[in-house]
């Protein structure tokens, strides 16, 4: 089974949406924003949307080419 590239994008998307409200709730539960699970959080976030903003990018390049053709 194929997978489609844009609903991974919105599943990484997602997913690194939720990695952010989590770092902020640990941020204001714990001693602050320089704590250790507060910083990978905010790592896996950073990580999720870009591998969203490629797959996003990648597949505005692929449709542009296929139109070309």
């Amino acid at each position: 089974m194929r997978t489609n590239p844009i609903s991974m994008g919105i599943f990484y998307l997602v997913m690194g949406l939720l990695f952010i409200y989590l770092a902020i709730s640990t941020a204001n539960a714990s001693k602050g924003i320089f704590s250790f699970p507060t910083i990978l959080l905010m790592l896996m976030a950073t990580f999720d949307i870009g591998v969203a903003i490629r797959i996003f990018l990648f597949t505005r390049k692929v449709k542009k080419n296929n139109k070309q053709k």
